[in-house]
């Protein structure tokens, strides 16, 4: 996947890689650190790097041990969300969406509950929150499941003042060389429970802990979901810029607003990093890549077509308007915008 890195953010990482040579570490070391804590204060919460998206989801099922039981996945996601769980050992039960904000449905995630629940796992998909996070969150707890949260494109996102990972047990974000915050690799899980970001420090390690230059292990079960010292200086690089991306994105965001009516409507309280701009039965002369397609189901959600009639409905119906930063089409005016954008 290529990417044009801003003159900016190369400029910083160049600046950076100079301080890992110095430093005489290539990983585990003072620049993972600096990284976790700048996106410790842009989340709002206790940062733990690991080497991609997907790792994060499974050390998170791991730790639950959602092995041999049932994992409550969205259907309308990137296959990562479903497969993290079921290396983690985990039984899949995909629940369906719901048509506004193309996340996690309430009412169907309660009808698929059951005593073999292990855990549940909701995306928050383009950008946004899922609107109804806070009663998801409150039914999960009533019944004493874990909530993973999935933020993969949820950089910057926020919801009454929270950010993407506050409501579960924790949140795993990825850095892919799509996502807004682009590594090429990487992950980041955000939590509140510091036991939780204490065991994943040493689960991401094989289980040891380093202390005064020697090694003590702590687990037989870790693994290494560890990040190295480049890849979080690219980070550190990459969040540094992050508040002045996420303006570029809502300014051709808020011109977009003027032009489609049938979109998605954030609700009072919450902002959008829009990782897209989601339009419904609206053809577009450019356009990103869906947030996901009927290709992207799995075959053995085909059986199940009739059980997520809003996730096919979705898949058919959404368009993404070109929001990816650094798209030469934002300095447009509105007029011109939508001359560009829809046909005819």
């Amino acid at each position: 996947m290529r990417i044009d890195l801003d003159a900016n953010v190369r400029k910083r990482f160049h600046s950076l890689c100079e301080e890992v040579f110095d430093s005489g570490f290539l990983s585990d070391g003072p620049m993972l650190r600096r990284f976790e804590a700048v996106f410790s204060e842009l989340s709002g919460l206790n940062a733990v790097a690991v080497c991609n998206g997907g790792a994060a989801l499974q050390a998170l099922f791991e730790r639950i041990g959602v092995s041999g039981r049932e994992v409550i996945v969205p259907a309308n996601t990137f296959w990562a969300t479903a497969a993290a769980a079921r290396r983690a050992g985990g039984r899949l039960v995909y629940a369906d969406c719901e048509r506004d904000d193309l996340c996690m449905s309430l009412d169907d995630l309660q009808r698929k509950t059951g005593p073999n629940t292990a855990a549940v796992c909701i995306t928050h998909i383009g950008g946004h929150i899922a609107f109804r996070i806070e009663e998801i969150a409150e039914f999960c707890r009533s019944r004493d499941i874990p909530l993973v949260e999935d933020c993969a494109h949820a950089h910057g996102a926020t919801f009454k003042g929270r950010s993407a990972g506050s409501w579960g047990m924790a949140g795993a974000y990825s850095f892919y060389a799509t996502k807004t915050m682009p590594l090429g690799e990487g992950g980041m899980i955000v939590t509140s429970n510091t036991e939780l970001e204490e065991w994943l420090k040493r689960h991401r390690n094989y289980g040891k802990i380093v202390e005064n230059g020697s090694v003590r292990y702590t687990s037989p079960d870790g693994f290494n979901y560890r990040m190295n010292e480049i890849t979080a200086a690219l980070g550190l690089a990459q969040a540094e810029s992050l508040p002045a991306v996420l303006e570029w994105k809502r300014t051709l965001a808020a011109k977009y607003d003027q032009i489609f009516e049938n979109r998605v409507r954030l609700p009072q309280g919450m902002r959008s990093g829009y990782y897209k701009y989601i339009v419904f039965d609206q053809e577009l002369t450019e356009e990103t890549g869906k947030v996901f397609a009927r290709s992207d189901f799995g075959n053995e959600i085909e059986g199940v077509a009739c059980d997520l009639p809003n996730s096919w409905w979705v898949a058919e119906h959404h368009r993404c308007a070109p929001i990816w930063h650094g798209w030469d089409g934002a300095v447009l005016g509105v007029r011109e915008l939508k001359q560009r954008l829809i046909p005819g």
